[in-house]
This record gives structure tokens, C-alpha cells and sequence, in this order.
């Protein structure tokens, strides 16, 4: 079952919580996964509830990866840009201000997450 989520978030340990783009193909075979699963999970589509600096520091300390592999250095935003000579922090900023530049869809139960590339991955959270 799907709740979306337009507002503020209670979370608890063993709720899952996908952050995702509904037109990002990833995130929606990772919804899918989540649907077929019979699991209550929350969806929180992040340009609709745009996620915070200490929110993204969360989930990228849950990921266990650094702000720079979350980061799709690919995106045309920021192919400019010298990535090497950019502190972490200020990474996660601009992934704050511009959510094209963060990976996806990114799901979370309790003190664990995944980025769902491929989908498959969330099957390490079920």
C-alpha cells in the first residue's frame, strides 16, 4: 500500500520510505517491487516535498556512501562544474537546490537504505 506524503514525515523503524521522482523509469520498477510485495510503504515524491540539507545528510550517512557517490555527475547541471574542488557539504547543497543531481529513487527502513539502482535492490530492504 502506498501513502503519499505532501508534508512533514513521522518516520518509524521499520516503515519503509521510498524517495523517489514519479518520472524517473528506477523509481517507478522500484514502486512496483514495493506494490507487488504487499508491504505499506510511504512515497515522498521530493520536488513535491523538497528534502532538507540535514535531511539529505541523513539519508547519505544510512546509505553508507559519500555525498559524492550519490551525486549523478552526469546531469547536465553539473557537468560543469569542478566536482574534485567541491567540499561534501556544499555537494549536498547543491543536490538540496537542484534534486536532478541527487540519484534515485533512494529507500529507507530504519537505520538502512538503498539507492534502486537497479530496482532490485530494495529487495535487500524487504
Amino acid at each position: 500500500m502506498r501513502v503519499e506524503v505532501k508534508g512533514a514525515m513521522c518516520y518509524m523503524g521499520d516503515k519503509i520510505t521510498i524517495y523517489q521522482k514519479p518520472t524517473c523509469s528506477k523509481c517507478r520498477g522500484t514502486l512496483a517491487i514495493l506494490d507487488e510485495s504487499g508491504q505499506d510503504y510511504e512515497s515522498v515524491n521530493y520536488y513535491e516535498t523538497p528534502l532538507t540539507v540535514n535531511k539529505l545528510r541523513e539519508l547519505i550517512q544510512k546509505l553508507n556512501l559519500s555525498a559524492r557517490e550519490v551525486l549523478r555527475a552526469d546531469e547536465a547541471a553539473a557537468r560543469d562544474l569542478d566536482l574534485n574542488a567541491i567540499p561534501d557539504d556544499d555537494l549536498i547543497k547543491l543536490m538540496v537546490d537542484n534534486p536532478d543531481l541527487m540519484q534515485r529513487p533512494i529507500v529507507v527502513r530504519g537505520d538502512e537504505a538503498r539507492i534502486c539502482r537497479p530496482p532490485e535492490n530494495v529487495k535487500d530492504l524487504l
